[in-house]
């Protein structure tokens, strides 16, 4: 028996797969690191064995790079670090745009206005070199306290230069999380905009670690002066890119291992966490994605999500690898579509909850319109989706009748779409295909692996799966049997998501004991999420291991901490919160107190019947929610863990019914196919009145 295990490995794959033949396309090129060309006939990943003599052949990867995960560009191996794959761009695409904004010095907003990828050099030059004379060293942490615009990046681009660690901060944690990330991360150095200088000013002193604040758009003189044994100086943006332009220094490259960026997630439960992500996971990621993702200098990217976030962030480092333009929103997303209109972008990435007010937009407009037009946009419509399910090009007559108008509401120009953050519904994502005339991906991903773990194929015209593994990770899944989930379920293996290659995370910062919680002994990430295999090498994600989820905006819920919350309501004798990935807001069963809904009926003036009656009635409804809202500010629930509709129902959640288990708590599945029918009709009820698309 042959002894070397790299090579039983491979012939173990080679027998797996079937030669080439001269006469069929192949799905799979000759891989450079094979001493051969292999070919998958049907499927976008291929199943390697886990281990050669014993377990399941259940581990997955692209068939694009089967034998070896990336780990970095196949056109430039040179590039192993954010700073090299920015130096590479520069000196390929020094005079082409790079960072446009809207909004001038004094505020007025009006055409775009560029810096160009060699001017963005320069200034990131600035910045490192201005952080550096204030005594800043390498390897600080160094904060982002503010939305998208040019100067997120380049400081970005600077901390990379220098070996500074950026640590994103943002709004939506709360003043209580930026105190404690800014601590916990020891930064050094923060980055802000007027408004998050006035937050920061109010927990200055709990800060000690912070030693320079600069302000971007602030103007010295209006800065706030700070005693001397503060040790804390606050100068503009532009003040410190002036003493960097003076006192220049030389990079400080990083290398491969090195931090590059400590991102911290929300979380769902106590505080949150920071994950450590290397130049090479980064790097390897990205890489990864160009084998299925193509871009190129002509292309024009809107940025509006939020940089803070690791799908923005690692949409910004491919488009620095093409050479593309980023043009920034204003700051409001009330007004995306006219910046979209001024940009006209090719590249449009965002997340299901905007897609689905697009969606709604657009059938609704359509059903209004009525008669000739309204039966126009069907057969369009119905043509154009024949067309594409036939593999043929659909005539573009209906994009001159009917298609071209809706297309300019994204400014006209986008040829490519993609989707993250939370799963988009089938539905939604044929409709855009079809509406757009332009490819529409959805990919998978989490801040852990760096970013995408799966998306969807270039070519592949079938909706509802997350796509194939980025070629950079190869991914398992592992049996749940408390769930019911195994590899041995028909007709397709179901199990935990778990993931392992160079885009996994180094771990999360000061947090050995949770970062063993999720990374096992084998380097297998466990993403908590649920899996299926469809046909050829297709991932769907079906649920949640925990009874965690995400909304359609991509913040995490931990359900029994707000129901929990909401226990502490008069009027609530039980309560089940609903929420799921399709939907922005959450929604609630409550199981009422009878004697304190009589009670209100009658301080209300309200007649009724019976109970049931007086729970369906709207003011008793709008109190009831009222109330858990005041109890939902007493405890500082977040903005979008506040329950947006309720249904008041008599019975109680009982071990009988089902509805609990036997040490009284919540059965979630069987609690959401009891109430399907009321949580279907609270959905629907909140879409009617929340249509901001048109």
């Amino acid at each position: 028996m042959d002894s070397d295990p790299a090579r039983r490995r491979l012939l173990a794959i080679r027998s797996h797969l079937a030669p080439v033949a001269d006469d069929q396309d192949s799905l799979l090129a000759t891989n450079q690191t094979a001493a051969g060309e292999f070919v998958l006939e049907q499927g976008y990943s291929i199943v390697l064995p886990e281990k050669l003599q014993t377990g399941k052949w259940n581990v997955h990867r692209s068939a694009r790079s089967p034998l070896e995960l990336v780990r970095g560009f196949p056109d430039h191996p040179d590039i192993r670090t954010l700073h090299d794959n920015f130096v590479q761009s520069t000196e390929t695409f020094r005079d082409n745009n790079y960072l446009g904004s809207r909004i001038g010095v004094d505020g007025t907003v009006g055409e775009y206005k560029w810096m160009t990828y060699g001017e963005v050099s320069s200034a990131r030059s600035h910045i490192g070199s201005g952080l550096l004379y204030h005594g800043i060293s390498m390897g600080a942490s160094i904060g982002l306290y503010f939305i998208n615009r040019p100067e997120w990046m380049i400081v970005d681009h600077a901390c990379s230069a220098y070996s500074f660690v950026s640590v994103p901060l943002y709004d939506t944690l709360g003043p209580d999380a930026v105190k404690y990330i800014v601590n916990h991360a020891v930064v050094e150095a923060i980055f802000c905009v007027p408004q998050t200088l006035n937050t920061l000013m109010t927990f200055l002193s709990e800060i000690p670690t912070v030693r320079i604040i600069v302000v971007v758009g602030g103007v010295d003189e209006q800065l706030p002066s700070l005693p001397s044994p503060s040790g804390v100086k606050i100068v503009s943006y532009s003040r410190l890119l002036n003493e960097g332009h003076d006192s220049p220094r030389p990079f400080c490259p990083p290398k491969q291992d090195d931090v590059a960026t400590i991102c911290y997630t929300s979380g769902t439960t106590g505080t949150p966490k920071g994950v450590v992500l290397s130049h090479g996971n980064l790097i390897a990621n990205i890489a990864g994605t160009t084998f299925n993702v193509k871009f190129y200098p002509s292309d024009v990217y809107i940025s509006y999500l939020p940089l803070a976030h690791i799908y923005e962030r690692a949409n910004q480092l491919l488009l620095v690898y093409y050479g593309a333009s980023v043009g920034f929103y204003q700051g409001d997303n009330l007004k995306l579509m006219d910046d979209m209109a001024v940009l006209r972008p090719t590249i449009f990435s965002s997340v299901p909850r905007l897609y689905n007010r697009i969606y709604a937009g657009i059938i609704n407009a359509v059903k209004s319109s009525g008669g000739l037009k309204e039966r126009l946009f069907n057969t369009a419509y119905n043509a154009k989706k024949q067309a594409i399910l036939k593999g043929k090009n659909p005539s573009l007559m209906w994009d001159r009748l009917v298609f071209n108008k809706i297309k300019m509401k994204l400014g006209g120009q986008v040829r490519y779409m993609t989707s993250g953050a939370s799963p988009l519904s089938p539905d939604v994502l044929d409709f855009l295909r079809i509406c757009f005339g332009c490819p529409v991906m959805e990919g998978y991903g989490m801040t852990e692996t760096s970013c995408v773990i799966t998306s969807m194929d270039d070519g592949d015209t079938l909706s509802g799966h997350v796509g194939s593994p980025n070629p950079a990770c190869e991914i398992k899944l592992v049996d749940v049997p408390e769930m019911n989930y195994t590899s041995e379920d028909q007709p397709y293996p179901r199990g935990e998501i778990c993931v392992r290659g160079p885009i996994t995370f180094q771990g999360y910062y000061k947090d050995e004991v949770q970062t063993r919680e999720v990374i096992d002994e084998d380097g297998w990430l466990h993403t908590g999420d649920i899996g299926l295999w469809l046909p050829a090498g297709r991932l769907k994600i079906i649920d949640r291991k925990k009874n965690i989820f995400k909304l359609a905006q991509g913040e995490y819920i931990a359900p029994e901490k707000i129901e929990n919350v909401y226990a502490k309501c008069r009027f609530v004798s039980q309560c089940f919160v609903y929420g799921d990935s399709l939907n922005s807001s959450l929604v609630v069963i409550v199981s009422v107190d009878h004697e304190v809904l009589k009670d209100l009926a009658a301080s209300e003036g309200i007649k009724y019947n019976d109970l049931e009656e007086l729970c369906n009635n709207p003011r008793i409804k709008a109190a009831v929610l009222a109330d858990m809202d005041e109890i939902g500010k007493e405890a500082q629930l977040r903005g979008f863990e506040f329950a947006k509709a309720v249904t008041l129902v008599l019975e109680p959640f009982t071990v009988e019914n089902g509805l609990l288990t036997p040490t009284f708590k919540v059965k979630r599945p069987q609690a959401k196919e009891y109430y399907q029918k009321a949580i279907v009709s609270m959905y629907h009820d909140l879409s009617t009145s929340d249509n901001a698309f048109s």
